[in-house]
C-alpha cells in the first residue's frame, strides 16, 4: 500500500474526497482502535485543509468584489 499524500499538498477536491472516504470507513466500523484513531486524525487534518482552501477562496472573492478595499 502506498503512503497517502501529505495533507498540506492536497488540492481541495482531493482533500474533500479523501475526507469522505475516511468518514465512510469510520462509520462502517470494524477497525481496531489504533487504525480508527489514525483515520480520525487524518480526517481532522483533511477537514482543516478543506477549510483553509475555502477561506482562501473567500478572501480572493471578497478582494475581487471589493477592489477599493486594497487602496486603504
Amino acid at each position: 500500500m502506498t503512503e497517502p499524500a501529505p495533507v498540506d499538498e492536497l488540492a481541495y477536491e482531493d482533500a474533500r474526497n479523501e475526507l469522505s472516504e475516511v468518514v465512510t470507513a469510520l462509520e462502517r466500523g470494524g477497525l481496531g482502535l489504533d487504525e480508527s484513531l489514525a483515520l480520525w486524525e487524518r480526517g481532522e487534518a483533511l477537514a482543516a485543509r478543506c477549510t483553509a482552501h475555502l477561506e482562501g477562496a473567500r478572501t480572493r472573492i471578497e478582494a475581487a468584489l471589493n477592489p477599493d478595499d486594497d487602496e486603504e
